[in-house]
């Protein structure tokens, strides 16, 4: 297993495709837009050249890195000769299984197509598939390049030969895969999304400001990174998307997104992509400001 296309050139994408080209695969980046795609190369090559600083590779892996990695704004030419295909597109389901059928009817037939889907079911996408004992869940951690652990997600068909292929894979790529069955928000967003729409109410009721609520779950339960300022990190719309996914899959209320989430999200206010959310952002900055609408 030797080539891998990557579809979607965004935050996840680029960062699968960096790790995938460092540890010696070729990769081809595909996205529809030429625009993203260059993005994409642009934020490789800079994180590449920021491993080069720190001493993790040198100089002559960073090129070396970059020369394994292709772009390709055409599906169907990006993915026909790949051995694995990662899709790393926006999380939603009408758009998974036009893409995942898409996918199917041009990647090779011995192909295995995984998602890095961090909500949707991975045994919904393969139905849509001639293929579906090859179908599986590849999630990554973001930032991908630093993060060590993939959840790997085994749909109802899946079979265990690609699920060793993609563990073995994953320990290639010095990361450390955990197997998890397919049901709503699998393991880890099952866990921290409900953690971080607890601390949104907790500050749409008044209980706690925002960075007191961080600072509570920072100093007092060791996180490195506060519940809120997470949710801006990941996308508060992201945030809404995988709440959703599980409150209408296990039917429970208690997944429900917090009202206010919802009424950020539909304000434009995303977090770190929209440069405000619980925190305001600036380019080159890294001070946490709390935003205006959150200021006592």
């Amino acid at each position: 297993m030797n080539n891998i296309s990557v579809i979607g050139s965004g935050t996840m994408g680029n960062g699968i495709a960096h790790v995938f080209a460092q540890f010696g695969f070729d990769v081809t980046l595909v996205d529809v837009s030429a625009e993203a795609l260059k993005k994409g190369m642009a934020t490789i090559e800079k994180n590449l050249s920021r491993q080069v600083e720190k001493g993790t590779i040198d100089e002559s892996k960073k090129q070396a890195a970059l020369k394994r990695l292709a772009l390709s704004s055409n599906l169907k030419d990006g993915v026909s000769k790949a051995d694995l295909v990662v899709e790393a597109a926006t999380e939603n389901i009408d758009l998974q299984l036009t893409l995942f059928a898409d996918l199917d009817a041009g990647a090779p037939g011995t192909a295995i197509l995984a998602t890095n889907t961090s909500s949707i079911s991975v045994t919904k996408i393969a139905s849509v598939t001639s293929r579906p004992a090859q179908v599986i869940g590849m999630h990554f951690m973001n930032p991908v390049p630093l993060m060590k652990l993939v959840e790997v997600i085994r749909g109802y068909q899946t079979s265990d030969d690609t699920t060793k292929k993609v563990f073995d894979l994953s320990k290639t790529l010095q990361k450390i895969p955990v197997e998890v069955n397919d049901y709503p928000g699998f393991i880890a967003n099952r866990i921290l999304m409900p953690m971080i729409n607890e601390a949104i109410y907790s500050l749409y009721e008044g209980v706690a400001g925002v960075e007191e609520i961080d600072t509570v779950m920072k100093l007092g339960m060791a996180h490195p990174m506060g519940p809120l300022q997470l949710a801006d990190f990941i996308g508060l719309d992201v945030c809404v998307s995988i709440l959703r996914v599980m409150h209408e899959g296990f039917g429970n209320p208690k997944y429900a997104p917090c009202p206010l989430l919802v009424n950020m999200v539909q304000a434009g206010s995303r977090g770190v992509k929209s440069g405000v959310g619980f925190y305001k952002y600036s380019a080159g900055s890294k001070d946490l400001i709390v935003a205006d609408r959150f200021k006592k």
